[in-house]
């Protein structure tokens, strides 16, 4: 795939409600793993060290929940429907 020289080549569609679910679970599956050992993140980030590659798993975890607040409010701002349903016996 190419690279892209400026934004307005690129098109698509706007986001779903179910992608942004399925970005929020993946988000919460990567916590999850990051949280309980780091090796199963797929964040593979990591910065050469004297070890070897080294990742700084604080910043990972706060750069997903950043994701994920960014990813809610999206959800949150779109567009929803309220029905009510009413009965008289009038």
């Amino acid at each position: 795939m190419n690279e892209v020289a400026e934004l307005s080549e690129i098109a698509g569609q706007p986001i779903t409600e179910p992608q942004i679910r399925g970005i929020l679970s993946q988000i919460d599956l990567d916590i999850t793993n990051l949280v309980r050992e780091g090796k199963l993140s797929a964040l593979k980030y990591g910065i050469p060290g004297n070890a070897g590659l080294q990742t700084d798993r604080a910043a990972n975890l706060r750069a997903l929940l950043e994701a994920r607040k960014h990813y809610e409010g999206l959800l949150r701002e779109m567009p929803s429907w309220e029905v009510s349903v009413g009965s008289c016996d009038c």
